[in-house]
């Protein structure tokens, strides 16, 4: 209860949330007495009808809310949200129950600062109101006697959990040896073998060929499943010539966007201000002298160029300094001129001329903004006859015939988005569709409407060989090409066991000092660092990566560099671990207060609640 008017702490948070693994596992569900007023006992703790029905309610809302949608009782127990309020509801009594076994308990005077602590409590003053407190309970269906018994038993609580995870601290040699393997670095030497550096160009694949390697990869060659759909679409921009546009709406559209039509003179400037006139002048006549610069001048005050650039100003935007600034050439800087924070120096970055588009030019524009606009709304007072059509069966072709609604097919599949798939509605309703659906209509992203059919779905089966001859051709040619770099570069690598000379290799040669696990090199495959670690210094690798095959040196293994990123990164990993430590901790505590408290569960209140839900 008090849980929803004072946040718990954080902590506290996420070690409930681990309780909810835990189930009801071990529960024995029994009935209790006739009464219904408990739903389960736990130790000498009990769990409330009240509380039970209370929490179920609040978490079918959240899903509701999430949803957008209705959701009864039956689709709450299947998704297992009645087991998981019961769950959570118990494992708070069996930590109340354990506290009360430790005869731990908050006097009044702790528990009236924690409640005129609680900001939903205070007035407009920021102190504690008690009206508002009265109203507050009320609106949420609490007593003032049950909620201040909670958030006793919530302060007690907290005691315990802080006494079970209080001075939790995971060894350093496990944060060290985290950041070790994260922060490790390794230099090498590599070479590149490309398609150009093969030594005989590959024969062209013959059918055969191609055929093994087509039946040798068939997830390659696998067409996705695929919902054969029609559909009729009707969008604006299908019925602009059915829109009619007077001349007068069209100037009084010229004259409502009339600053994009008429744009004044204006200049890019930077401002600098100064506390008075004194110090603006001063400074201006560092600059006149050469002895600073506009830019030294903004690096002196700790600012960046960005903090003094006002952009693009018209004259009426600069007051008394306009006529000095719009006089200026670009580079210029001038000043001291008023402005509305104190006396600035301006330097002018750029010019920009004005710009009058007259009715006429704009007129084509202005034309298809207001047809277009006309055109959804005309779509939107036609959607509802449209719907009725679909509701009396006429099928989409009969559709297509007696409206303005073009008819078209599509083999759907999740990587679809030409045509009607590139708008996100119609690609949402094709991945939805099932065969017993029927035709709706639906409004696209730009105010036009559809209605689809899902006339066949194909299942994921082989491409036909034909169809797929290219990529056949081009995968081939890529595991062949592969095949012969590779070949090359380990005989590359028993010459250069020899020589270590790279650079008689005559091949592209990088050095690499200090890469990490997460470094990224172009033209690598993903698991390049990664296989660069498992290697020993001085051993050499051939990493292959399709159409590029790398050979290795390992020249050293580095350990991390002390740097503040790595301080923060060894900081970070001591955090998370402490707290993991004390999380598990304090679900071994509340799992055995639960499995010692010996919760039971009367099946009958909570039909009886559920029941009222339905």
């Amino acid at each position: 209860m008090a849980a929803r008017i004072k946040k718990l702490s954080s902590t506290f948070v996420w070690i409930l949330l681990g309780l909810l693994i835990a189930g009801l596992a071990g529960f024995g569900a029994t009935n209790l007495s006739g009464t219904v007023r408990t739903v389960a006992k736990v130790g000498s703790e009990t769990v409330s009808v009240d509380d039970y029905a209370r929490e179920l309610q609040r978490e079918i809302r959240a899903v509701e809310a999430q949803t957008g949608r209705s959701l009864q009782m039956s689709d709450a127990a299947a998704m297992g949200l009645d087991r998981q309020v019961l769950s959570r509801l118990v494992a708070l009594a069996s930590i109340d129950n354990e506290v009360s076994e430790l005869g731990l308990s908050v006097g009044d005077e702790k528990l009236q600062q924690e409640i005129l602590a609680i900001p939903a409590f205070q007035g407009i003053d920021g102190k504690f109101d008690r009206e508002t407190y009265r109203f507050a309970l009320e609106q949420a269906g609490i007593d003032e006697a049950a909620f201040e018994a909670d958030l006793r038993a919530e302060a007690a609580r907290t005691l315990v959990q802080s006494a079970v995870i209080g001075g939790v601290e995971m060894p350093d040699t496990l944060v060290n040896t985290l950041t070790d393997f994260v922060a490790a670095r390794r230099s090498f030497t590599m070479a590149t073998l490309t398609e150009a550096d093969l030594a005989a160009p590959l024969p062209d694949p013959d059918d055969a060929a191609l055929r093994a390697h087509y039946d040798a990869h068939p997830d390659r060659f696998t067409l996705p499943e695929t919902k054969k759909i029609t559909y009729v679409t009707l969008t604006p921009e299908m019925i602009l010539d059915q829109v009619e546009i007077d001349e007068d709406a069209l100037r009084a559209l010229y004259r409502e966007r009339a600053e994009e039509f008429s744009v004044p003179e204006r200049r890019l400037i930077e401002r600098l201000v100064f506390a008075d006139e004194a110090a603006a002048s001063g400074a201006m006549a560092q600059i006149e002298v050469g002895g600073s610069t506009f830019e030294a001048l903004v690096e002196g005050r700790g600012l960046s160029l960005s903090d003094v650039d006002m952009g693009d100003m018209t004259a009426g935007n600069l007051g008394e300094a306009a006529a000095a600034v719009f006089a200026a050439e670009v580079g210029d800087v001038v000043g001291p001129l008023p402005s509305d924070l104190g006396p600035a120096l301006y330097r002018v970055n750029g010019r920009l001329e004005a710009r009058e588009t007259p009715f006429e030019e704009a007129r084509g524009e202005l034309r298809e903004e207001l047809a277009a606009e006309r055109a959804r709304r005309l779509i939107e007072t036609r959607a509802e006859a449209i719907d009725d059509l679909l509701a009396g069966g006429a099928t989409l072709e009969e559709l297509a015939e007696e409206t303005d609604m073009e008819l078209g097919q599509i083999d759907w599949t999740a990587d679809s988005f030409e045509g009607a798939a590139a708008y996100d509605a119609f690609r949402a309703a094709a991945r939805s569709v099932s065969i017993e659906d029927f035709p709706e209509v639906a409004f696209l992203e730009d105010g036009g409407v559809f209605a689809l059919r899902l006339d066949d779905t194909l299942p994921p089966r082989p491409e036909p060989f034909d169809a797929a001859r290219d990529r056949v051709i081009e995968g081939l040619t890529l595991e062949q090409t592969e095949a012969a770099l590779t070949a090359q570069a380990e005989a590359l690598v028993k010459e250069l066991k020899k020589t270590g000379d790279f650079t008689a290799t005559g091949l592209d040669v990088k050095v690499e000092a200090g890469m990490t696990r997460g470094a990224y090199l172009d033209g690598t495959p993903p698991d390049f660092m990664a296989k660069v670690f498992e290697m020993e210094p001085g051993a050499y690798r051939v990493i292959a990566g399709g159409d590029r095959v790398h050979v290795l040196r390992l020249d050293a293994a580095l350990p991390p560099e002390e740097t503040a990123d790595l301080a923060r990164l060894r900081s970070g990993f001591g955090q998370e671990l402490d707290q993991a430590l004390a999380q598990a901790l304090f679900e071994a505590f509340a799992r055995d207060a639960q499995l010692r408290a010996g919760p039971t569960v009367d099946q009958r209140a909570l039909n009886a609640v559920q029941s009222s839900f339905q």
